[in-house]
């Protein structure tokens, strides 16, 4: 089992900048592949971006070239640096963790971007 609490949400002008945190306890993160996916009110959960344990990194479209994942095995934890924010970015951001078809996610944190 894997527990996972995000931290980071906030409100931002658009144009800003955020760095969500996920922490884990209950296993070593090293062999999972970690992402941060997101909901905004009335569409799907979407994937961001995701890491695997040696440190590949794959980004939605829409999110390249502005958002960088990365991830600390020795701390246990992943970060999300979310940077020219755009309105559109509005959501609750979710931790996951997933090794071997098994999921974990964290409770979420709200990223709102408005002016």
């Amino acid at each position: 089992q894997v527990q996972l609490v995000e931290s980071g949400g906030a409100l931002v002008q658009p144009g800003g900048s955020l760095r969500l945190s996920c922490a884990a306890s209950g296993s070593l993160l090293r062999p999972y592949t970690m992402g941060w996916y997101r909901q905004a009110p009335g569409k799907q959960r979407e994937l961001v971006a995701e890491i695997t344990g040696i440190g590949n990194t794959n980004y939605a479209g829409p999110v390249k070239g502005r958002f960088t994942i990365s991830r600390d095995n020795a701390k246990n934890t992943v970060d999300l640096q979310m940077d020219s924010l755009k309105p559109e970015d509005t959501a609750v951001y979710y931790c996951n963790a997933e090794l071997g078809g098994s999921n974990f996610w964290g409770q979420g944190t709200q990223v709102t971007v408005s002016s």
